[in-house]
């Protein structure tokens, strides 16, 4: 007969039958990457909401105040179009990541920082003066660039923000189209801040039928309409959206929090 403790370490230990539980794809994702999986998702979703293609969205991952290890992660999980608004954070950033990366520049551009930023980013998401698109063509034309840009509309009027009025573009379109180094592909807007995405629906419908109004006026083409951000990028989706700009959705919280 064997002593209790020497049975007990002799004893079969119990194994349960039931199997551990599937972890899905977006479990088994670092949390980068399932955030971007997420973004995806919900874009889609609107679209198919609006009866509209997802491929007609571009999602811009705004990555201002995250370094490049942070992109990197983002870049690993398959983004490729990310937006930074200091031209001075980019310069140092964009030369330390892969050159096959696309960057927008979504903040405001000042004078004195125009001729650094025209050849890092592919697209300006904030032209927001006639002044400020004179001085860009004229840079452009200084260095021989064409550069692509997108005009920015402040359609609920607030005093604290950037942006034309909607009829102060109307009157200075011709303008503005007359600038001959400039291809000006849309419009851009940022909405007032609120709880709730609902909110910021009818500033998106401004901006979506202030551009149906121009290109018939004009008879210009300009099919990208760059609106919506973390907080109401699918309410921007389902009203026309081309391209909506997301950073805390994909990157968590900054340490300072501000509106991408």
């Amino acid at each position: 007969m064997c002593r209790r403790a020497a049975c007990l370490s002799q004893a079969p230990k119990y194994r349960s039958s039931r199997r551990p539980p599937r972890r899905t794809p977006l479990q088994l994702m670092a949390p980068i990457a399932e955030n971007l999986e997420r973004v995806r998702e919900q874009i889609a979703e609107a679209a198919a909401k609006a009866n509209r293609s997802v491929d007609d969205v571009e999602l811009v991952a705004i990555s201002k105040t995250h370094d490049a290890a942070k992109v990197r992660e983002v870049v690993e999980a398959g983004q490729s179009l990310f937006g930074e608004s200091r031209v001075q954070e980019a310069r140092v950033k964009i030369p330390d990541l892969p050159s096959n990366l696309r960057w927008h520049f979504v903040g405001h551009l000042q004078k004195n920082k125009i001729r650094h930023a025209l050849p890092l980013f592919e697209l300006i998401h904030s032209v927001d003066s006639l002044a400020l698109a004179e001085d860009v063509n004229r840079i452009a034309e200084e260095d021989g660039l064409h550069p692509r840009v997108l005009l920015e509309v402040n359609v609920a009027g607030e005093g604290s923000k950037f942006g034309f009025k909607p009829e102060t573009l109307r009157m200075e379109m011709e303008s503005l189209l007359a600038l001959p180094r400039l291809s000006i592909l849309g419009l851009m807007t940022i909405p007032p801040l609120a709880e709730e995405a609902e909110a910021s629906r009818k500033h998106f419908v401004q901006l979506r039928e202030l551009r149906d109004r121009l290109q018939t006026e004009f008879h210009v083409d300009l099919a990208q309409l760059s609106m919506g951000m973390t907080q109401d990028f699918r309410v921007a989706v389902e009203e026309g959206a081309t391209l909506v700009r997301v950073g805390t959705a994909i990157f968590g919280e900054r340490s300072k929090p501000e509106r991408e």
